[in-house]
């Protein structure tokens, strides 16, 4: 019986590829070196979207073709955060370093559940720098995940586990687990009562506590909570503190929640996606205070950090907590104490992952070559243009501040005579449409805001410039439309 040739995937001209591959890497250099050449964003015409209903290629096609494809058909379209005029959402703009040592860890293909190689020594050490900036004691563990949603999953489990013992992951939550409750900001993110189901305890279990008029959480009311919830015979077990709200950028008082969960001998959680990297920076680190205090924190190097996506990071104080919460013994997973089996714990005893890719690589490059201080400058800078947005806003008629700068949000609004939610909806995707600028919308005390997040170490003052005179331009033409609109009825 004849057998099949064998084959690999790898490619017969070396050189060919080579050459190839440098006209990539080429491209992609000249994207983010003129990237304030090109438009923010732009819609995607149905003709290029057709080119996405194409089935299962079966034959092979040149890489130099599906290249072309690439830069014809999704670098154009793609949500431009590199861009410095995106402003829409809380996202860095990544750096050419991370590009080029995502670059590097794709080639090196590792895995990083587990074994002993020095992939995982670079995890190892990013933990330490982080034990080092949130002042964690030694046996504080870290771990890279997708992003802060997973982090603030991973958090809820290791602070279930802690509250019912490790039993619990065998036998199920039980009735004890039933009457578990958390606590976190009416203003925090919508992962966190995800994880809350995700983790079997339901989201009901979640209460969400009033906000003052900064939308930091109401402490005392926090404390009225929990004390309601334990006279009703409820097991409160865990509060939650945001750094950085995606609406406004707030910061809860840290300090005094940990102050109340060490009295309450709650677990003290923060979500501090963006927020917590503003320990870079002595202009946002006194924002702070109490950070050092939490249990565990949940933060996303992919945004203030600006490294490329994804790399979110979780940081636990206490490593036997964390361990306990996710270590499995398996048979095809056993220790060593040398060979390439050895080096436990894995990181896969921290987390829900066997197989992980070399996130952090991208944020080891990132970190080394360009300096916690200039990534801290970076920080320092967003948080100054997001003072001089709120000043041009103050000092522009026609427009009307929502929020001020916290940290680097800022939310206002056109002054419109007519429909102001539905105008301001419609000014925002003028903006976007335009390529000019990106803003996002969201709603304050029941009206709609433009919201300009400044995570761009790339903006300068005239890209917020260009947010205010798009704002004014557009707004002028929506409430000239509005205006003819009126006398046609009138007529």
């Amino acid at each position: 019986m004849a057998h099949p040739p064998e084959t690999s995937l790898d490619p017969q001209d070396w050189t060919q590829l080579r050459a190839q591959a440098h006209l990539m890497l080429d491209d992609m250099l000249d994207y983010i070196a003129g990237i304030r050449e090109r438009p923010v964003w732009q819609p995607m015409p149905d003709e290029v979207r057709q080119n996405f209903r194409a089935g299962l290629p079966r034959a092979a096609q040149p890489l130099e073709a599906v290249h072309r494809e690439f830069m014809d058909f999704v670098l154009p379209y793609s949500s431009g955060n590199v861009h410095p005029r995106f402003m829409g959402w809380v996202q860095g703009g990544g750096t050419a370093t991370g590009m080029i040592a995502e670059m590097l860890a794709g080639g090196l293909n590792a895995n990083l559940g587990g074994r002993d190689h020095a992939p995982i020594e670079v995890e190892r050490q990013i933990t330490a720098w982080m034990r080092q900036l949130f002042d964690f004691p030694q046996e504080a563990s870290g771990l890279f995940v997708t992003g802060t949603s997973v982090a603030n999953l991973l958090a809820v489990l290791v602070a279930r586990t802690a509250f019912l013992g490790k039993s619990a992951r065998q036998t199920g939550i039980g009735p004890a687990g039933c009457q578990l409750r958390a606590y976190t900001s009416a203003a925090a993110h919508g992962c966190i009562a995800r994880a809350m189901d995700l983790a079997g305890l339901g989201s009901n279990a979640l209460r969400k506590i009033p906000t003052d008029a900064l939308s930091r959480m109401d402490t005392a009311a926090l404390a009225a909570a929990i004390a309601q919830d334990r006279a009703a015979g409820l097991e409160p077990f865990m509060v939650i503190g945001t750094a950085g709200t995606v609406d406004v950028g707030a910061v809860d008082d840290l300090q005094a929640l940990a102050d109340l969960c060490r009295e309450q001998s709650l677990w003290f959680h923060i979500d501090g996606a963006y927020g917590a990297l503003g320990m870079l920076t002595p202009d946002v680190a006194p924002l702070l205070d109490g950070i050092t205090k939490a249990d565990s924190i949940a933060f996303d190097f992919h945004k203030w950090g600006q490294v490329p996506y994804d790399a979110g990071f979780f940081l636990v104080r206490d490593g036997r907590s964390h361990q306990e919460a996710f270590a499995s013994p398996a048979a095809y997973l056993s220790r060593e104490s040398r060979g390439l089996a050895a080096g436990s714990p894995w990181p896969c005893d921290f987390g829900i992952d066997l197989s992980r890719g070399f996130r952090a690589l991208k944020t080891w490059f990132t970190l080394k070559v360009h300096g916690a201080d200039a990534i801290g400058a970076a920080i320092s800078q967003s948080c100054a243009l997001a003072q001089y947005l709120e000043d041009r806003i103050r000092a522009e008629p026609t427009l009307e501040l929502l929020a001020g700068a916290q940290l680097n949000i800022v939310c206002f609004r056109y002054r419109s005579r007519h429909d102001t939610d539905r105008t301001n909806s419609q000014i925002a995707v003028d903006l976007q449409e335009s390529g000019i600028v990106a803003p996002s919308v969201t709603t304050l005390d029941g009206r709609v805001a433009i919201r300009a997040a400044l995570f761009n170490h790339r903006s300068r003052r005239e890209d917020v410039d260009a947010l205010v005179a798009g704002a004014v331009y557009f707004g002028t033409i929506r409430e000239a439309e509005a205006a003819r609109q009126d006398l046609k009825v009138c007529a």
